[in-house]
């Protein structure tokens, strides 16, 4: 089968490889019908992320048709048309039982303390192979598996694999209530589809901050209020927006490396190599400071700085374990409520399959690209470009470019 294989930073393939098999009797084989690329899967090809291994399928969005189920699987058989969650949760043990998926003490071959478990990641995130191929195995899959309604669309449902429910999340962790303003760092997919949550739980004014002119438009035409971040001062912008006290709610929905493009691998490069003359002992959040002038948090300060005081900040956007920096104090002295974590899809995912089925939330409208998978490659560079019109990409199975 074809899939997109990680070999090293800056060095992903379209290869053929082998066909997943059942190992365990929890495990099912879903034929792929709709993948997508996410901002994530760039973290790895940029090196912001280190663990992966080289062979590593990439993507942890995927859509498909079960093939096979393991024995010890019960609710799904042949022929059923799945959702996967990005996230992988046992269903059995306390996190799990509790809603935290993306906690799960089984999933993760590492043992209880270790992170969380999710496709196409390191080592240290469970060792799975990714989605973005024509078959995928799925371990747990009476819990990773979500049944999908005839009336959602492949196009739909692709979204729900994580975009949505992640933002969801981020809506849900800022503690949105009807009339609040809300502030979104970040007009990626996520950011995006996060003004649609945030606009559902309520929220009265919606701000969202960037520095891509296409992201910020179709923001507006969402209902978002668009502050260029290149041009004017956020915070100062927020603050004059809201009499002074800032937005009640902010979403961190950047992470440590959005403007982190592959064209500055050799910027990046030369900026290591000095700083290694300079301090051999440099820390990685040193040296992945780079991209915003040697501010990696530089969304969180801002959303730090701009949240009203006893306001809430939800931060969704990817941040290594490495990079320790965090601007406590004004959180501590603005008595702020911070709320972060990886999603726990699984959680979600039910309300969000009848809201999308009811036509609350149409998540169809974000995609801006549909590519066959043997484009993948080129359409990987387009997207780490952040090029004009470039929100999300969905990837057509090899198959279905052949039956086209």
């Amino acid at each position: 089968m074809k899939a997109v294989v990680f070999y090293d930073v800056g060095d992903i393939r379209l290869e053929n490889v082998a066909e997943p098999k059942i190992q365990q009797p929890e495990d099912a084989i879903v034929r792929i019908t709709s993948s997508a690329i996410c901002g994530t899967d760039l973290h790895f090809i940029r090196g912001t992320m280190s663990g992966m291994k080289k062979g590593r399928i990439l993507g942890h969005e995927a859509v498909g048709i079960v093939e096979e189920v393991g024995n010890a699987v019960r609710n799904f058989r042949k022929g059923d048309r799945v959702i996967i969650p990005s996230t992988v949760g046992c269903g059995s043990c306390n996190y799990c039982r509790a809603g935290y998926y993306a906690q799960c003490n089984r999933a993760n071959p590492g043992g209880p303390l270790a992170g969380t478990t999710f496709f196409g990641g390191p080592e240290d995130a469970g060792g799975l192979d990714g989605l973005q191929a024509e078959y995928a195995r799925v371990p747990f899959a009476a819990t990773n598996l979500v049944m999908l309604p005839e009336e959602i669309s492949d196009d739909q449902a692709i979204m729900m694999s994580d975009i949505l429910p992640t933002s969801y999340q981020a809506a849900s962790m800022a503690e949105i209530n009807s009339g609040d303003t809300v502030a979104i760092f970040g007009c990626g997919p996520v950011g995006m589809m996060a003004i649609a949550c945030a606009q559902h739980l309520g929220a009265g004014r919606v701000f969202a901050i960037d520095q891509v002119a296409s992201r910020l438009e179709m923001a507006r035409k969402h209902g978002a209020e668009a502050i260029d971040f290149s041009k004017e001062s956020p915070v100062e912008v927020l603050r004059e927006l809201t009499m002074g006290s800032g937005p009640d709610r902010v979403i961190d929905a950047v992470g440590v490396d959005a403007t982190c493009g592959s064209a500055k691998q050799q910027e990046k490069k030369k900026f290591e190599a000095e700083m290694k003359e300079i301090d051999p002992h440099a820390n990685d959040a040193k040296k992945k400071g780079w991209w915003l002038g040697g501010a990696p948090t530089q969304a969180l300060e801002w959303a730090v700085e701009s949240v009203a005081k006893a306001g809430t900040l939800s931060v969704i956007g990817v941040y290594p374990p490495t990079l320790n920096s965090f601007p406590v104090g004004q959180m501590m002295n603005k008595n702020l409520t911070v709320k972060s974590g990886n999603c726990n899809h699984r959680k979600y995912l039910p309300r969000l399959v009848e809201l999308v089925r009811s036509g609350v939330i149409r998540p169809e409208q974000y995609f801006t690209q549909k590519i066959g998978v043997t484009s993948a490659i080129d359409a990987y560079h387009h997207f780490d470009q952040h090029e004009h019109g470039w929100l999300k990409v969905k990837l057509e199975p090899a198959a279905a470019e052949k039956a086209a």
